[in-house]
């Protein structure tokens, strides 16, 4: 059985930062995208960035450019969200995903965790 974990999501005041784990279990990520989305309050689930096996050519949405950086060490089975200078709108819940390809589009996402909640206060 295939289990995406994250952790290290909490309360943070604006300009703080944190950084998110993904650890899988059940399945080697060494040849698969992994993405984390994220799902704020009334909104539609978006993409923050998306990583393929090759750890190049990354995704960030331009919401997050220059403040987020995502990386993975496929030694551990675990991709990391680094997030800083954050701001009240990165408020959401955070998910991460595994695929066969690096993809924006969430449906393309095989297998997800439960979410971790971001909560960054102003």
């Amino acid at each position: 059985q295939v289990q995406l974990v994250e952790s290290g999501g909490g309360l943070v005041q604006a300009g703080g930062s944190l950084r998110l784990s993904c650890t899988v279990s059940g399945r080697t990520i060494s040849r698969d995208a992994m993405g984390w989305f994220r799902q704020a309050p009334g909104k539609e689930r978006e993409c923050v960035t998306a990583i393929p096996f090759s750890g190049r050519n990354l995704y960030y949405a331009n919401s997050v450019k220059g403040r987020f950086t995502v990386f993975r060490d496929n030694a551990k089975n675990t991709v990391y969200l680094q997030m800083n200078s954050l701001k009240p709108e990165d408020s959401a819940v955070y998910y991460c995903a595994a695929g066969d390809i690096m993809t924006t589009s969430q449906d393309e996402y095989n297998y997800w965790g439960q979410g971790t909640r971001v909560t960054v206060s102003s």
